[in-house]
């Protein structure tokens, strides 16, 4: 391995820790709660706006505070809370089978009405006027709707909302939802007005303030997410903060619009065969609103048109999303989970670790399994440079008498080491490839770990009861044995806090290590002597299930490497390697 690889290794270690501590001594910036508690809206046309075709160009003002209004409830196998009459609000849903926190019994609450003990979310479905039409004869989100049918919203019953404007315009909304997180809103408006009206249908997604539970994290995207014509666009809210005008875009075909939170995501979904504007803005009070504007509609006296859009309010499970986008035609819906930039090694790797999961019923014993398939399929590529590995190692003893013979003149120990590289057809460049291969895959793996509702509270074994979190154990209190508690996660003192998991990762790494031929140069060997132990302090704080991945990788890695430069004539003497460092040691404490 020359210089310019070892600078290379040492170059992404060090990214490793400066990366580390620069989160520990300037986090992630806290966002104060947002001013406005209470909202109605009003719709206003922009005269330059279509009558007809594409959707009109509208706007959604602040207005005044709402009024409490009756509820409907909403019961499904997923899906439990109210939807109001006050404007149709879909603002009161919880996730039955998702609790907020290991050993909680409170479940996640996702929307939430305004005024409430919580930051209000809602989502509402109305008209906005265009030809013929005035703001006060279209109902919007402060428009108080009366209960035509229906009396609890499940699977298997809808509801039906209706309110006549007095002067012949007659509006329903009906809602259905499936045995997931799908709600479907059917917006019918009757025409007996005795003459033309163009009315523009929406559907708009409030959210006052940013989410409690903000992550912040750069792994990690937060905020609106859309798709627009397959292609997908993510803004987080310091960069809809930082919009001075909307941001609008005209989707000709498919797309959805909404905000993502780390597992959770709420969208509107208009009709994928039909074009919309999709609009993304923050409203005064900071309040972040997202719009999906359908296409106008003119009705001629006595006839009525039905717009039909799609609402997705829940947990982004993978094959859910999956079946929405496979089986529903969501364009692109499986991307609402955050693949990152490595999507092309992140979605083969999560679907080949949720089918081995399928089988095995256990997430880490599945990370175990993936291991071991990732190690086998990259073995033809690792098998040169754990041979080439091999033959540095036993080089070794001529590579320290070219050091000593060379002394102090670089020059002629490069030019030694080359020719002896040369003469036994080895590439010192090769010893590098695994550590290659391992990156991608490793912040690959890193992200589908931290994303994916799947390993969020999935447990291993005893005291590993959930993989997305760091090893709850420490050495600071003999790993239960004293009755302490230990400082938490995100803490500056958590890195010291060290685990099981975490300790077996130093050591793993540290055997594997004893396989390598050791470099030349003191300060590098010194550096990489230390390595182990840093990575040890620095993955501590990770998810189990990848500090899991990443000792068993190095336990792989120590088999095969090992078996290889046995196969070539090299016996490695790993205890007698540990003895000797061990002697030296003792040796120089006693001097």
């Amino acid at each position: 391995m020359d210089n310019q690889n070892k600078n290379l290794i040492l170059a992404t270690v060090l990214s490793f820790v400066v990366i580390t501590v620069w989160f520990f001594l300037f986090p992630p910036e806290e966002q104060s709660p947002a001013v406005a508690e209470e909202l109605a809206t009003e719709q206003l046309a922009d005269p330059s706006a279509p009558a007809t075709g594409t959707a009109a160009t509208t706007t959604v003002a602040i207005s005044e505070p709402v009024q409490d209004a009756p509820r409907v409830p909403v019961e499904t196998p997923e899906l439990t809370g109210s939807i109001s009459l006050l404007g149709g609000r879909i603002d009161d849903i919880s996730l039955l089978n998702y609790n907020i926190d290991m050993g909680s019994d409170e479940i996640v609450h996702l929307l939430n009405p305004v005024g409430g003990d919580r930051d209000g979310y809602y989502a509402a479905f109305g008209w906005s006027p265009n030809a013929g039409v005035d703001t006060a004869g279209v109902p919007g989100p402060d428009t108080l709707w009366s209960l035509e049918s229906g009396e609890t919203l499940t699977p298997d019953s809808p509801i039906t909302l209706v309110w006549d404007n007095g002067a012949g315009l007659t509006f329903r909304n009906t809602y259905s939802v499936d045995d997931k997180f799908m709600m479907t809103i059917d917006q019918t408006v009757t025409n007996a007005s005795g003459t033309t009206a163009t009315i523009t249908p929406y559907g708009v997604l409030r959210r006052f303030t940013e989410p409690d539970d903000l992550k912040g994290f750069f792994v990690l995207h937060e905020g609106l997410v859309r798709m627009s014509d397959s292609a997908l666009q993510e803004l987080s809210y310091k960069d809809i903060r930082n919009e001075e005008t909307a941001d609008r875009i005209e989707v000709l075909e498919s797309g959805w619009i909404g905000y993502t939170d780390h597992y959770w995501l709420t969208t509107i979904i208009p009709d994928q065969s039909q074009p919309f504007t999709s609009v993304s803005r923050l409203q005064p009070g900071e309040v972040y609103e997202a719009d999906a504007f359908m296409p106008s509609q003119t009705l001629a006296d006595g006839t009525d048109a039905t717009v039909s859009t799609r609402f997705f309010v829940g947990a982004k499970e993978w094959e859910t999303l999956r079946e929405y986008e496979n089986e529903q035609g969501v364009t692109g819906f499986i991307n609402a989970i955050d693949w990152g930039w490595f999507f092309f090694l992140t979605k083969p790797i999560f679907w080949l670790l949720h089918n081995i999961n399928a089988v095995i019923g256990n997430m880490g014993w599945s990370i175990v399994a993936l291991t071991v398939v990732l190690k086998a399929l990259v073995l033809p590529l690792a098998y040169k440079s754990y041979v080439s590995m091999a033959k540095m190692k036993e080089l070794q003893p001529q590579m320290e008498k070219l050091k000593e013979e060379a002394g102090d003149d670089r020059a002629k120990l490069q030019q030694g080491m080359m020719k002896l590289y040369r003469d036994n057809k080895v590439n010192p460049a090769s010893g590098c490839m695994p550590m290659l291969l391992q990156i991608p895959i490793f912040f690959s793996l890193y992200k589908v770990i931290f994303v994916t509702l799947e390993l969020r509270h999935a447990p291993w074994i005893g005291w590993i009861r959930d993989l997305s979190a760091p090893d709850p154990s420490s050495i600071l209190n003999l790993f239960g044995l004293l009755p302490y508690s230990t400082p938490e996660p995100g803490s500056l003192f958590f890195i010291l806090s060290l685990g099981i998991l975490p300790i077996f990762l130093g050591v793993s790494m540290w055997l594997q290590q004893k396989l390598n031929p050791a470099p030349t140069d003191p300060s590098q060997k010194m550096i990489f002597a230390w390595m182990p132990w840093v990575f040890m302090f620095m993955l501590g704080s990770f998810a189990s299930g990848l500090v899991l991945y990443w000792i068993t990788n190095n336990v792989i890695t120590f088999i095969q490497q090992y078996a290889i430069m046995r196969s070539h004539g090299h016996k490695p003497d790993v205890l007698g390697n540990i003895t000797s460092a061990f002697n030296r040691n003792k040796a120089k404490a006693e001097e």
